[in-house]
């Protein structure tokens, strides 16, 4: 089963699960090919390498169906049922020969809902990097496209947590991989699809508009979650991807130095004359002395596995309860990257910037009047339960260290925003100015 190469090409660079739009592809290359089903429509894996006119290369996972009069690439969006060959394909348990490496597929131990037959598959429209298919509205595949060596953390963390008992999360079904030839790598996994969950930051939306109250009471829970998540991370020290560590002192300095640069290219590119920023405006330099003095402060506690990328569009609600999905982590960044061990308060500092967005976002997109303490009132809340909850030898010793080291990351989130929205959502960027304007004034206090 062959396909042109510029057909490849021109199909890749239209999904949205694309990651490079603004390189120019030169050359595709089909590395290799698995058939997960022979009888018609013939359904094959395929590791398509493109590579761009800098000499870079990306390498995707697609799937070529065939009949007798021709073949089609993918085609997900035109028949979503095309995946439930690879879910059958982990319930067997399959392993199944490419030309030059091997795609094994593997059911969790203990996961029932994989034993039942398939009925209606449905794409998810709104994926950005992935593509996902939900079955019977209790199961969902997600499939990576772009490809990287080594483990993904989703899978990583998600088989961990459910081993430990952490039950806030979608439970494993089961996965796929490659193995040989060009790499070694996650291709997708299947898990527990939360049919009654309502999406966290539409709900964080709605409850601030009409019941502040209510979402505040939620969010002391979703701090316990979080405390009781990144315990379980850091509970085995026999695991050497899992085991705390304490951070050497040249990862705190390349922290420093990575935070530190992004301030200078930030605020060197800020508009003249701008009321938005004016409370900003030329005060690069004090905010990088401030990053020196926290960053030079205090011990740093334990680095462990994290979630990456958390904030309340990561999160489900169910009930009075908190479901935690995505666990890959911040797109742009490497896979090695993403399964770094980093301090959790990252991952708290991710959740209390949601809040500040979330707050804003309820006054601009639904007309709210939010309580001008509302979003202190929902860190202290969020805080308050995470700190009772989360194993104490992770930390900084000290409320004073844990601040600092939370405004470090604050910061660096806040800094990130700032770019962001200056270059996509100019109406946004009072978010993040009033961000590090705060954290100004905290960091002064707390030194």
């Amino acid at each position: 089963m062959t396909v042109e190469g510029n057909a490849l090409i021109e199909y890749v660079t239209r999904q949205r699960w694309y990651g490079a739009k603004s390189r120019t592809v030169i050359h595709s290359e089909v590395l290799d090919t698995v058939v997960i089903r022979q009888t018609e429509p013939e359904l094959t894996l395929a590791l398509v390498e493109l590579t761009y006119d800098t000499g870079a290369h990306d390498l995707y996972q697609l799937v070529f169906s065939g009949r007798g009069d021709g073949v089609a690439i993918d085609g997900l969006a035109e028949d979503a049922g095309l995946a439930r060959e690879r879910v059958s394909a982990m319930r067997s348990g399959l392993t199944l020969q490419g030309a030059q490496g091997t795609a094994d597929f593997r059911p969790a131990e203990d996961f029932t809902a994989l034993g039942r037959e398939l009925g209606e598959a449905r794409l998810i429209s709104s994926e950005q990097s992935n593509s996902s298919v939900v079955f019977d509205e209790r199961l969902i595949l997600k499939i990576f496209r772009r490809l990287e060596p080594g483990i993904n953390p989703e899978l990583e963390l998600l088989r961990f947590l459910g081993e430990r008992g952490f039950r806030n999360v979608p439970a494993l079904g089961g996965w796929y991989e490659y193995s040989g030839g060009p790499l070694t790598a996650t291709l997708g996994l299947l898990q527990e699809y939360v049919a009654d969950g309502v999406d966290g930051w539409e709900l964080a939306l709605e409850e601030i508009a009409d019941a502040p109250e209510r979402f505040l009471d939620r969010l002391g829970r979703l701090g316990e979650v979080t405390g009781q998540m990144h315990t379980a991370l850091g509970s085995d020290l026999n695991d050497a991807a899992f085991s705390p560590e304490e951070p050497s002192v040249e990862s705190l300095g390349l922290l420093t130095a990575t935070v530190d640069e992004e301030i200078a290219r930030v605020f060197l590119s800020l508009p003249d004359d701008d009321e938005r920023i004016a409370p900003i405006a030329g005060r690069g330099e004090e905010v990088r002395e401030q990053l020196r003095l926290l960053t030079h402060a205090g011990t740093t506690g334990h680095v462990i596995r994290t979630h990456g990328d958390y904030h309340l569009g990561q999160t489900l609600v169910t009930g009075d309860d908190w479901v935690i999905l995505d666990f890959e982590g911040e797109p742009a960044r490497t896979l090695a990257e993403r399964r770094r061990k980093r301090s959790p308060l990252r991952d708290v500092a991710g959740m209390l910037r949601s809040f500040a967005y979330a707050a804003t976002a309820a006054e601009l997109l639904r007309d709210a009047d939010v309580p001008s303490d509302w979003e202190e009132r929902a860190r202290w809340r969020f805080l308050e339960t995470y700190l009772a909850t989360v194993d104490p030898s992770l930390l900084p010793a000290g409320d004073a260290a844990i601040e600092r080291l939370l405004a470090v990351f604050e910061l660096e989130k806040a800094v990130y925003e700032l770019r962001y929205e200056l270059d996509n959502r100019p109406d946004w960027v009072v978010i993040p100015v009033a961000g590090i304007e705060r954290l100004m004034a905290t960091a002064s206090e707390a030194l």
